[in-house]
């Protein structure tokens, strides 16, 4: 049987808050007793029962329902005009300008409100309110100790936890942070696994402001320099995709998978133009390819990372990474897979030109690649077990890199604030910073961010926030110690003091170096070595391993020969001491032996 009482109320009274009082107890129901419903039960007998000396505590806990906030568009439209008067049209526009104008009231209080305004302008006019007043007086630097704390984290909201591989940061203030989600992991991906990534809030770190939704997990993500509402992100397919967020989830055009790279796009940049539509990608395939978001059809450009300047697809290098400084706009550089980094150049006239210079030095692919944002001829590159700085004046050798780390290293950036800091990410998931000018062996911060690999690293155009993406796709957003990224005293004149000197050292060692060689060589040619003449287009240098090869065989020769002279002069000795035979020369004997092979029997 259900209890059911109805309370009525004024709809006046409804939302008005709850008034109680006392009254006398009234009887709405009343149940009488059911014998045959004791048979359902089993009397307890006998009975026990533990007593305490101390009161009886209950524990209640409750937890109140999550606050959640979203943030939805509105599309202003002009409005305000009379219903004769299309805003549209310039005509009447004006003509309905000019009917106001001449109106009586208009005029009266254009006239009442602009004592007020040139008030207000003159006291603007009086008083500077931005002016500093203190700019002369030197600040007193308090040597705090470099740290780093924890702000906010944003977890991959699906149940299948992907890497976080890219991460770009909203480029009208810290503000939002567009995060790229992909499982790299050759065919590690369940048909369950979501392909979504996602735009954060960075103050909101429950829900994703925005949902982006590609046809396959998106590698790399970039928000438009020049318009925030557009992102360009390169899919684990290869196509290139670009996205409006006034447009909703879905991606407004993508390049046709027919004309797109043929392994996941892994880096894509935009490139400074006048129509701010312009980008490329380049991806593990050897292709770099340039687009316009105008029209995806195909693109605009194509280069192979060939080394040879054949332009030869079988022989190109697969690209990892890409840097692209807009200062610069015909040059970029790419990481490749084999731990060459290529100095290119867009406008060369032939396409062989077009790659200008190789840089060896890492002996595993390069995962980050970023020019120095105060010093462009200085990159810091970052692959294998170390980082390394450049010069673009130095091909033979970087300038400057890290200590070996015992775990490997998976991305890097410079501090856009400060031109001696440059963080890095590794396996271990620790993120290290580093202040090449108060330390050059050892990181000035090292902070553990996770116990899990860190695969991405973003810093903020302030360098006050980075932002750190895992392997399972937990996204870390960090605040540096104010000494981290406030620009030091003199700081830009000891860098490039620094980076001169270690340029000048490596082009000293390296001429010390190419003169060693060539001593060598033509040591080499007036002992008498036969070489053979190297081809056309080879180099002319001897491989010092193959030097140091002979070198070694020809002393393992040498001791052959002498130990067969000692054992052959031990036999000699013995027989001279047996008496049999007096001493003669070794040749004398032999000739004696050959001549008369009677005698031989006879001495047996």
């Amino acid at each position: 049987m259900e209890i059911v009482y109805v309370y009525t109320k004024k709809r006046q009274e409804f939302g008005r808050q709850c008034n109680f009082s006392d009254r006398q107890a009234e009887l709405h129901v009343d149940i009488t007793p059911d014998p045959s419903l004791a048979e359902n039960f089993i009397e307890r007998n006998p009975v026990d029962t533990g007593l305490q000396c101390v009161q009886e505590m209950s524990e209640h806990e409750i937890n109140t329902e999550r606050f959640e906030t979203s943030v939805r568009g509105i599309n202003h439209t002009e409005g305000g005009w009379p219903k004769d008067v299309n805003p549209q049209e310039v005509e009447h526009v004006t003509r309905y300008r000019k009917k106001v104008e001449k109106d009586e009231m208009y005029i009266s209080a254009i006239q009442q409100l602009g004592t007020i305004m040139e008030h207000t302008i003159r006291q603007n006019n009086a008083i500077d309110i931005y002016e500093e007043y203190f700019e002369d007086i030197e600040v007193d630097t308090i040597d705090e100790t470099p740290s780093a704390k924890t702000i906010n984290v944003f977890r991959d909201p699906n149940e299948i936890k992907r890497t976080s591989t890219h991460i770009s940061w909203f480029p009208d203030g810290p503000r939002k942070l567009a995060v790229a989600y992909c499982n790299l992991e050759f065919q590690g991906s369940t048909p369950d696994t979501s392909m979504e990534s996602y735009i954060w809030d960075v103050e909101n770190p429950n829900k994703p402001e925005t949902v982006l939704k590609p046809v396959s997990p998106l590698v790399c993500l970039e928000y438009n320099p020049k318009d925030s509402h557009i992102l360009l992100g390169g899919c684990y397919n290869g196509q290139i995709a670009y996205w409006d967020t006034r447009k909703g989830s879905q991606p407004v055009e993508m390049s046709p998978i027919e004309h797109s790279h043929r392994d996941p796009a892994y880096k894509a940049l935009w490139i400074q133009s006048k129509t701010g539509t312009e980008c490329f990608s380049a991806s593990s395939d050897g292709q770099v390819l340039w687009w316009d978001i105008r029209k995806m059809g195909e693109p605009t450009e194509k280069l192979y990372l060939d080394p040879t300047k054949k332009q030869d697809p079988t022989k190109a290098l697969g690209a990892m990474a890409l840097e692209y400084e807009p200062t610069m706009p015909t040059k970029f550089m790419v990481g490749c897979e084999q731990g060459s980094i290529l100095s290119c150049n867009r406008k060369a006239k032939t396409p062989a030109e077009k790659i200008v210079a190789q840089y060896n030095g890492h002996l595993g692919p390069v995962y980050s690649l970023q020019r120095n944002p105060f010093f462009p001829k200085n990159f810091l590159s970052v692959g294998d077990w170390k980082a390394r700085i450049w010069s673009e004046d130095i091909k033979e050798s970087s300038i400057m890199w890290s200590k070996q780390y015992k775990s490997y290293l998976t991305d890097g950036c410079w501090s856009p604030v400060r031109p001696s800091v440059f963080l890095v990410t590794k396996m271990d998931g620790t993120l290290d910073v580093w202040d090449i000018i108060f330390k050059q062996n050892d990181p000035t911060l090292s902070l553990q961010v996770c116990d899990e690999p860190l695969h991405s690293l973003r810093v903020q155009e302030q360098g006050r926030l980075i932002a750190c993406g895992s392997h399972s796709g937990t996204t870390t957003l960090l605040e540096l110690s104010d000494g981290l990224f406030t620009l030091q005293r003199n700081e830009k004149n000891l860098v490039t003091a620094m980076f001169e000197r270690e340029t000048r050292r490596e082009k000293i060692l390296d001429s010390r170096h190419r003169e060693m060689k060539l001593k060598e060589r033509s040591k080499s040619s007036a002992d008498g070595a036969k070489e053979e003449e190297p081809e056309e287009g080879k180099l002319e240098e001897e491989d010092l391993y193959t030097k140091a090869e002979k070198e070694f065989y020809s002393i393992i020769e040498q001791e052959k020969k002498l130990l067969e002279k000692k054992q052959q002069q031990g036999v000699d000795t013995d027989k001279a001491d047996t008496g049999k035979q007096s001493p003669i020369a070794e040749g004398d004997e032999e000739e004696k032996t050959n001549g008369n092979p009677e005698s031989e029997q006879k001495k047996d």
